[in-house]
């Protein structure tokens, strides 16, 4: 029999319509195993959730729901014909307010023998399940398995491969790996946690990889089996958010500090939002030891190109995000 997985899609209830498509790419994967899917509501109420996905759920299961509980807050159960079982529920954060705590609620109500991570405005792509359970299989030692992605910025689709079938800790040290991206994420259940700790839940994604990675290589499928949705992040923008989770990171893995490429991207990060907030001392600073990490490290030539008014931060990400790459 095929392993059980469990799907935690948090979400604010701000994006009705990519939740729906986010639930869709999920139930439509062509999987033997059972597939339950938990909607975390995030500080907002578990009902108004369950009435936006109802219908998808339903639809996607080719019957009825059982009770009409699909469109009862914290219950709904549908199932797909044979024996491709698949449920999807809605409650409400149960935990720390935020990212993180939407994703330990999840983890904590399901006992599938996996778990897998979806965000409510990305989509899995078909065969992603499939190819992902199959390469953890064969590693029986590993826990944590990732994938490729597409990242849709616009009209634009950008695929972001790494290159390797193993993503190593050394590897998101040098590297944040943008590609091993949170909706990619597939581990056994109980392997780990999302620290809750993160600032805003910045990084948390992050965190999670390099504590993964440490304990055992990730298997990673190189293939775009994710559709990465850039545009309509809570996260871009938040420049004092995004500078207290490099600070984070910076403590709680020494190790980006003494690694000097990736060093000198967080380093360079860290002056880019300080520009963005005006803070020219600052990103002076951060640029410096940017430089002094990694001569030539491009992010700090960018930030000081921010803070000396040539370019605007909005400028510079929507060029990048049309490349697929964020700064």
């Amino acid at each position: 029999m095929m392993p059980s997985v469990g799907v935690v899609v948090p979400t604010r209830g701000d994006r009705p319509g990519p939740l729906r498509a986010a639930l869709t790419g999920v139930l439509a994967q062509e999987y033997a195993g059972p597939v339950e899917v938990v909607v975390v509501a995030d500080g907002v109420p578990a009902s108004l959730v369950a009435s936006q996905v109802s219908g998808v759920a339903d639809a996607e299961a080719g019957s009825e729901a059982a009770s009409g509980a699909a469109s009862k807050a914290g219950s709904g159960a549908v199932s797909g014909a044979g024996e491709a079982v698949r449920s999807v529920r809605v409650l409400g954060n149960r935990r720390a307010a935020g990212l993180p705590g939407a994703r330990n609620t999840g983890i904590s109500v399901l006992g599938t023998d996996l778990v897998a991570f979806c965000d409510d405005d990305d989509l899995w792509l078909p065969g992603k399940l499939a190819a992902q359970v199959a390469a953890l299989a064969e590693e029986p030692d590993a826990g944590f398995v990732s994938c490729a992605v597409e990242v849709e910025y616009g009209d634009r689709r950008v695929p972001r491969l790494a290159g390797t079938g193993r993503v190593t800790h050394r590897h998101l040290t040098r590297s944040r790996m943008m590609m091993v991206h949170s909706s990619t994420f597939l581990f056994r259940r109980g392997w780990t946690w999302v620290d809750e700790s993160a600032p805003s839940g910045q990084n948390e994604d992050w965190d999670l990889a390099l504590r993964a990675a440490w304990r055992h290589p990730i298997v990673h499928v190189d293939r775009p089996l994710v559709r990465v949705r850039w545009g309509s992040s809570h996260y871009v923008g938040r420049w004092a958010d995004r500078i207290a989770g490099l600070e984070w990171m910076l403590a709680r893995h020494p190790g980006l500090a003494a690694e000097p490429r990736g060093a000198a991207r967080v380093y360079g990060q860290l002056a880019f939002c300080h520009a963005a907030l005006g803070r020219r001392r600052e990103a002076a600073r951060w640029s410096l030891r940017a430089f002094s990490a990694r001569p030539g490290e491009p992010r700090a030539a960018v930030a000081l190109a921010v803070a000396g008014g040539l370019v605007s931060p909005r400028a510079v990400l929507h060029a990048l995000h049309r490349h697929g790459h964020g700064i």
